[in-house]
């Protein structure tokens, strides 16, 4: 049976529909950096996200190649997330995406070395005649972070977060987002199919000791 990140590890991405505080250890992954509104039909993020699966699925089938990866294990391709922000602004202004900074990744296994992600970005794009030097390998250490199970809109989530803040406030943490430490995303199900009241989305804050 194929691993599953979100099953082996549901302290991460599925978590509970109130805060909790928890410490997350270092995870690489592929990334694209980009800007712009997400929502853009023609925007950077949308052409994002078709890169990073473009090249996670490559990985997963990469067993069916002649060079198969050391230590390779068949998975299931982990959901997509995000880091955000906007220069000038603690925490996120939802009326004026145009702003957005972002960085979209897909977690990798363990077994993936940055060689490994270099040579079947390679072989990936001459198959599929496409340029994947957007794609980069991205080691994240998150540390101790407050996070919560969305349901909804992206819109409201304003409200989670303040519940996230007051939490961490009553055990002692204060909120640490800085240009190292960023508002992150899981997304749990695909928007464009998916009705707004119905979106799933696990979002972390970057917490430290008061």
């Amino acid at each position: 049976m194929a691993f599953d990140f979100k099953k082996e590890y549901k302290e991460f991405y599925m978590p509970k529909g109130k805060p909790s505080i928890i410490t997350v250890p270092p995870i690489n992954y592929i990334a694209v950096r980009g800007a712009g509104d997400p929502n853009r039909e023609d925007g950077e993020y949308r052409a994002a996200i078709g890169l990073l699966y473009g090249i996670a699925y490559a990985i997963k089938m990469s067993r069916n190649g002649d060079r198969r990866i050391d230590g390779y294990f068949d998975f299931v391709v982990p959901p997509l997330e995000g880091f955000w922000w906007q220069e000038g602004i603690f925490g996120v202004d939802y009326a004026h995406k145009e702003h957005f900074q972002w960085i979209a990744v897909i977690r990798l296994p363990d077994f993936v070395t940055k060689t490994d992600l270099d040579r079947i970005k390679e072989e990936t794009a001459l198959k599929k005649k496409m340029d994947f030097s957007k794609i980069e390998f991205f080691r994240y250490d998150e540390g101790t972070c407050v996070q919560c199970m969305h349901i909804g809109s992206y819109d409201d989530e304003p409200a989670t977060v303040e519940l996230m803040h007051r939490l961490a406030e009553e055990q002692g943490y204060l909120p640490d987002i800085t240009d190292r430490r960023l508002h992150h995303e899981i997304y749990l199900n695909d928007a464009r199919k998916t009705a707004p009241d119905k979106l799933k989305t696990v979002i972390r804050h970057p917490i430290r000791k008061k």
